[in-house]
């Protein structure tokens, strides 16, 4: 019973979908047809419902109180369903349509693969493809829908099948590919820049760099490796002793110190450098270098030329070694030995003939030195040693003004009256003066000790570095040079008079007059002769064209046409006549004579005013010049200066040549924009987007569920699949298949494009997204592998067993198999031997749930067999209540929706 109830609400949902959706469809799409169709609805209709009615009368019956029951015939209005044919309009798709959500699709009994459906078995191609179900792509030679269109690409390159761009290959460029890339650029599209150097070609294909002789590497970069020169650097280098061959011509260069062809001749003894060229200028036994020409020095010289003997208190090769001769021996500057002064004995001549104190040829005379100013005494002569500082005959006196040091024989470095310490030598500079040498003249500005002291001198008087004393320059006076000669003065400490007349002016340093222009003269008390002008009456009159000069400013009265300071330049642009006077009415650039003001018309102008321009196909200085055959230009040509105005994605003299790849608009000066999936309009830059992609760059992917030229197709792909944007191919998720996506994974498949295995065991089912496995009753485990454990059984193994007595429990149905000696559905019964030995009574567990059920069905009789008793008991009830009612007609009536109050009774 709840098998077909479960049946007919599917069948209700069924067709109330289809209902909603037939009626959903929109009636004046042409695709959709209609039809009349019959229904029937369900109404309330009121009709006269009879029943029994009751009442009382009078009558002799003691027993009742004399009252007597009747019975009559009333009527009330009821209401009742009933069903009701009415009639309306279906919609649906007309034939060789289908429905689609709201509208109505062409069939297409072939599917278009790549196009769409647009009447019923009618494909409308994608461009690059054709065929009546636009499977087949275009072969090379056409593009566009349908493959209508013929390619026009040259040099091998192909045509896109679907905008019919040209794809160059490698070393070729231009709308058809027609042209070879530029000297210097190689490869797609000629965007890769040649990297070859030295003088060395590129292949306008592969980029590959063909050497010139002499150079080798991928990129030409390198020279010849050692030993080698030439073309592809195949000829071995003859040079010996580290010489190297020219990358070119193998011409040896030999290194210092060798010579010959090969390099193979060392330098002769004397010569060294390279090619042997140079002479040995070493001296005193030495020799030089053959590569370098150093000399080599014997002991006891040095030099460059081994010219000098060392220096004093050295000896040895190179001078290496220090002497160790002591009281002032100097020692051989080949091998050391000391050469000791009279009065010292000792290798070092470290020994005095005499005692400490004594000199003499027998020592027996005594030092008269100071011994606290003295060095030491010498043991023959007695001469004293004194200390630094110290000087006299017994060291007994201070160094002399201006000296210093031991036997006070240095000069003392001090200037400008300096005092010089007698030990150091450190300077003490007198007021004025600073430096170690007190050289140094104070600062403009400072002055005193240490120039320590900041001047107050004014308009760059000058101040005494001694004492800062203000020395005033001519115009100046005061103690600190700030107050200027009063009016008439002049001179140092302004004590001369000025006599300058004619407003002119006194120099305040020496009393020159400085005249004013038009006057000279001492005291500027005569004018300026005739033909001179301005200060000093040192400028002459310069007018070429003028009647004459301003004697004080120069200035030229010029003539008619002329103008400047000098009347020498004529007329600027624009004015003519006396003194420029008089504009000119010429219009577009054009000038007029500064004469007579006429004009002279500017190139691609004519007209007395210069007002018009050239006429059509006419160009230049007096409109004379033909226009050239502008072939995409917007006109003849400029009428100033002949060219011809490209019209936009054109450009050259003529204007016949379309814009070079990447390039478009006016004079192909703007960059296209577009990226590599789609191509540029060479006119307006626009951007042919290829399929798949859209954006007025083509830098954007079709929107989801969109793909194709322009993202015009939507895709059909289900279950989470990605569509493809450029063919609308469905990449399905995990556990989908088939074109759309729409087919779950075949059985024991799952996962990514289904080619996971399942590895469920035991009948499990298989989930086709993850593959996770989905046990049956009684398994469980990741793969269903293993039985329920004992104790444990039914759908996830989560019941528990309730047998007893050591029972098995089946894993599946809980079933409990008794151990010997029991028995029960649980073995909790005891069973007795006799039992167990009768056939008949020892049944097992299957036998006893196949009991367990037929007792259960004979149950189901029992209880339909007392419903069928109780309603045959109420209808009995009923029929006995009806023949209580005498008289009373058989009325058949449906449960009432509702009752009114009204009666109706019959007569008699």
């Amino acid at each position: 019973v709840v098998h077909i109830l479960f049946r007919w609400i599917l069948k209700g949902f069924i067709l109330s979908f289809l209902l909603k959706t037939a009626l959903s469809l929109n009636p004046d799409d042409p695709n959709v047809c209609s039809h009349w169709e019959s229904y029937a609805v369900t109404v309330q209709e009121s009709y006269a419902h009879p029943f029994d009615q009751i009442y009382y009368t009078r009558c002799t019956d003691i027993l009742n109180w004399f009252k007597c029951t009747r019975h009559r015939i009333s009527y009330k209005t009821a209401y009742r369903r009933g069903l009701r044919t009415m009639y309306r309009r279906r919609s649906q798709c007309c034939p060789g349509y289908y429905e689609s959500g709201d509208y109505c699709i062409p069939l297409c009994t072939e599917e278009c693969v790549h196009g769409r459906c647009v009447s019923p078995d009618t494909c409308h191609c994608e461009p690059g493809w054709g065929g009546t179900d636009c499977s087949s792509g275009c072969d090379s030679d056409h593009w566009g829908p349908h493959c209508s269109n013929r390619c026009q690409c040259q040099n091998e390159a192909l045509c896109n099948p679907i905008t019919g761009a040209c794809v160059c290959t490698d070393g070729y460029r231009g709308w058809r590919c027609e042209e070879l890339c530029d000297p210097g650029s190689y490869g797609k599209g000629c965007q890769f820049k040649c990297q070859c150097h030295n003088g060395a070609t590129c292949d306008h294909k592969t980029g590959e760099c063909h050497c010139a002789p002499g150079y080798t590497g991928v990129f030409c970069e390198e020279l010849c490796p050692p030993g080698s020169h030439g073309a592809q650097c195949e000829l071995r280098c003859p040079c010996q002793n580290g010489g190297v061959c020219h990358h070119i011509t193998g011409e040896c260069s030999c290194p210092p110190g060798w010579t010959g062809l090969v390099c193979a001749q060392p330098c002769p003894p004397g010569t060294f450098g390279i090619n042997c060229s140079q002479e040995c200028p070493c001296h005193n036994g030495g020799h030089c270098d053959p590569v370098t020409g150093k000399c080599i020095c014997s002991a006891g010289y040095i030099g460059d030329r081994c010219q000098e003997e060392c220096p004093i208190g050295t000896y040895g090769f190179q001078c290496t070694q220090r002497c160790d001769c002591q009281n002032g021996a100097k020692c051989y500057h080949v091998n050391g030995a000391c050469m000791c002064d009279p009065g010292f004995k000792g290798i070092y001549c470290q020994e005095r003939m005499c005692p400490e104190g004594f000199y003499g040829l027998k020592c027996n005379k005594r030092c008269p030195c100071n011994t606290t100013n003295t060095l030491s005494c010498h043991p023959l002569s007695g001469e004293c040693s004194c200390k630094a500082g110290w000087a006299g005959l017994y060291c007994n006196e201070t160094c002399p003004p201006g000296y210093y040091g031991e036997g006070c024989q240095l000069t003392c470095p001090c200037q400008n009256s300096a005092d010089c310490d007698s030990i150091t030598g450190k300077c003490t500079c007198a007021p004025g003066y600073m430096g170690d040498d007190c050289t140094i003249t104070c600062m403009a500005g400072m002055y005193g000790t240490n120039c320590s002291l900041v001047c107050n001198c004014r308009n760059d008087g000058a101040c005494s570095p001694v004492d800062g004393l203000c020395y005033c320059k001519e115009g100046w006076q005061g103690v600190d040079c700030s107050i200027p000669c009063s009016s008439g003065s002049w001179g140092l400490n302004c004590n001369q008079t000025c006599y300058c007349t004619n407003g002119a002016a006194c120099r305040p340093a020496d009393g020159f007059c400085l005249c004013s222009p038009g006057w000279q003269g001492e005291y500027c008390d005569q004018p300026c002769p005739d033909g001179t002008y301005g200060l000093n009456c040192s400028e002459r009159c310069d007018c070429s064209h003028a009647d004459g000069c301003d004697p004080i400013t120069g200035y030229c009265c010029c003539l008619a046409g002329w103008t400047g300071i000098h009347c020498d330049n004529i007329c600027t642009q624009g004015r003519w006549g006396p003194n420029c006077s008089i504009s000119c009415n010429c219009e577009n650039g054009g000038s007029c004579s500064p004469e007579d003001g006429t004009c002279d018309c500017a190139p691609g102008y004519r007209g007395p005013f210069c007002q018009r321009i050239c006429s059509p196909g006419f160009y230049g200085h007096h409109c004379s010049q033909p226009c050239p055959q502008c072939v995409h230009s917007s006109g003849p040509c400029h009428h100033v200066s002949g060219h011809c105005d490209c019209l936009p994605g054109f450009f050259g003299p003529l204007c016949n040549q379309v814009c070079p790849s990447g390039k478009y608009g006016k004079d192909c000066a703007e960059v296209c924009q577009c990226t590599e999936n789609g191509t540029c309009n060479p006119i307006d830059g626009s951007c042919q987007c290829f399929p798949g992609w859209i954006g007025t760059d083509c830098s954007q992917t079709c929107p989801t569920d969109f793909w194709g030229p322009d993202c015009f197709h939507s895709c059909n792909c289900h279950n989470g699949a990605m569509c493809s944007p450029y063919d609308g191919e469905c990449r399905c998720t995990h556990g989908w298949t088939g074109l759309y996506c729409t087919q779950r994974c075949p059985a024991a498949f799952y996962g990514k494009n289904c080619a996971n295995v399942c590895q469920c065991q035991n009948g499990a089912d298989c989930d086709h997204i993850t593959g996770q496995c989905t046990c049956r009753t009684g398994f469980t485990g990741n793969q269903c592998e293993q039985k329920c454990s004992p104790g444990t059984f039914g759908y996830g193994c989560k019941q528990l067993c309730e047998c007893m007595n050591n029972a098995t429990c089946d894993h599946v149905t809980g079933t409990c198999y008794c151990s010997p000696g029991f028995k029960g559905i649980r073995c909790d019964q005891a069973a007795l031997m006799m039992e167990e030995l009768n056939p008949y009574t020892k049944i097992s567990p299957a036998l006893g749930s196949e009991r367990h059920s037929v007792g259960a069905i004979i149950g189901i009789i029992i209880l339909l067999l007392i419903i069928m008793v109780l309603l045959a008991l109420f209808v009995w009830y009923r029929r006995k209540q009806k023949e209580k009612g005498h008289d009373m007609p058989s009325v058949s009536y449906t449960p009432a929706m509702r009752m009114t109050n009204t009666d109706y009774p019959l007569s008699g």
